[in-house]
């Protein structure tokens, strides 16, 4: 499973701003699961309450209905891209410096750590955690003297590099920032006199919030008093970098992503991979839930029967490594199994979302082998990920993605496939919008902006 780095969730002037952010980030619980973190302000305390897991497992009523008291909150999930899945490191991180409140929540993953926790250290700074995120949040801290919290921020932003939508509280104001290459999604809602802010629109639709906007590369939006005012902290990059990903994998198919409506942009991916390469077949069918959308345009396209002959199992939580190969391929069947009357002696086109490591495909292959498939081809609907992503997607080096070393041919065979193709880059940018404005870095290694050192999940634990 492919993963992301987190979710976030703000809201400033609404009674219940606790309870709200606690069903928005339910809404955002697909981009993480390690840990979740609620802070409130009430106009005089900053409260706080974190913990590992799920959101539901996380707060209890005596948090959202009594000790998370105030009008403005902010709230985030975590996958965990830079630092270990510890509750020191889960989010939102809360610091106070000469009297003020701060708190920041992060989605995305910086470039330069390394390089910045060194200068920082050498200047003294001493290091709770090991997020990339702290760095931040030390910065501010740094540039805070002398300056407003806004003029702050905009330093400190001019010093880090790479992917970043973030959230400040900085006791009573609220302040949401884009990274200028627009690597990550932010958008902007309102629910009432109440102003909202998420990674997607799916958690405004859970609050029957109005959807206003996505949040502009290099924009800074700060709220106070009920008033909200945009900046300019930091001027665009020549070329926005917005992560693709986001549209083939990591946002749930019903929200708005950079102004995008991601359930079209799959199912329009399946339709350019049926245009593509088209195969003789029986039926379509997806790994739920992954590939499904673009499996229902590759069906309409090809004028082949949609199947949904592998069922999930939605009563699966998150599950423990496994010591053995065997406990592995057991872990995957636990989630999916085959309707075995639809497969035996038929020709099976699978619609994929994607392939990295291929393992998990190979074990689903195997069992419609098994089970008595004639043919088994693969259409996929991103183009082989070749390049790590230094951005916040889970796979940080080459040794981790099967097509940096091996060639379509070979991933089919190890696979056990009759036939396996990957939609091109052009046919994915034909499915999106601004198809100049994303980047596509782990599909032909172009860069936006490179590492300076060491990155990796675990880059910091040794420091």
């Amino acid at each position: 499973m492919k993963k992301e780095a987190c979710g976030l969730f703000g809201i400033y002037g609404h009674p219940e701003a606790a309870r709200m952010t606690y069903f928005g980030l339910y809404a955002l619980q697909h981009r993480g699961q390690e840990s979740a973190g609620i802070i409130t302000w009430d106009g005089q305390t900053i409260r706080e309450q974190r913990g590992m897991g799920l959101v539901a497992d996380v707060f209890e009523e005596r948090h959202l209905g009594h000790q998370l008291k105030g009008s403005v909150a902010m709230g985030h999930i975590r996958y965990s891209t830079t630092g270990a899945s510890l509750i020191r490191n889960a989010q939102p991180f809360k610091v106070t410096y000469k009297g003020i409140n701060l708190a920041l929540a992060h989605n995305g993953n910086l470039v330069n750590t390394i390089s910045l926790r060194e200068e920082l250290e050498n200047q003294g700074t001493i290091f709770q955690t090991t997020m990339d995120s702290e760095v931040i949040m030390h910065l501010v801290a740094k540039y805070m003297n002398g300056g407003t919290p806004e003029e702050a921020i905009a330093k400190a932003c001019s010093r880090i590099q790479g992917s970043y939508s973030l959230l400040f509280m900085v006791d009573q104001k609220l302040i949401a920032v884009r990274d200028p290459w627009g690597f990550r999604p932010l958008s902007l809602g309102r629910v009432g006199d109440a102003y909202v802010l998420a990674s997607e629109t799916c958690a405004f639709d859970l609050l029957e919030a109005e959807y206003l906007r996505c949040l502009d590369p290099g924009e800074m939006l700060v709220i106070e008093d009920g008033r909200m005012m945009s900046h300019r902290y930091m001027e665009p990059a020549d070329k926005q970098s917005s992560c693709i990903f986001e549209l083939i994998y990591f946002a749930r198919p019903d929200s708005l992503v950079f102004d995008q409506e991601v359930y079209n942009a799959r199912k329009s991916m399946g339709k350019i991979l049926a245009q593509e390469c088209p195969v003789e077949g029986d039926f379509v069918m997806p790994f739920p839930d992954s590939g499904v959308y673009a499996a229902v345009g590759y069906a309409q396209e090809s004028g082949l029967p949609f199947e949904a002959c592998m069922i999930r199992n939605h009563y699966v939580g998150r599950t423990f490594i496994q010591p053995t190969q065997g406990m592995r391929d057991f872990s995957v069947r636990v989630k999916l199994n085959p309707v075995k009357s639809m497969i035996k002696g038929k020709r099976v086109v699978i619609v994929e979302d994607s392939i990295v490591r291929g393992t998990t495909i190979r074990t689903r292959v195997k069992q419609l082998r098994e089970l008595g498939a004639k043919e088994i081809h693969m259409r996929v609907s991103c183009p082989p990920i070749r390049y790590p992503c230094y951005y916040g997607i889970d796979f940080s080096s080459k040794g981790e993605l099967i097509a940096a070393n091996h060639s379509v041919a070979d991933i089919g065979r190890y696979l056990g496939l009759d036939s396996l193709h990957y939609i091109t880059i052009g046919g994915l940018l034909k499915a999106v919008r601004g198809p100049e404005n994303f980047c596509l870095a782990c599909f032909n290694g172009a860069y936006p902006v490179l590492p300076d050192g060491g990155i990796g999940k675990l880059s910091l634990e040794c420091c």
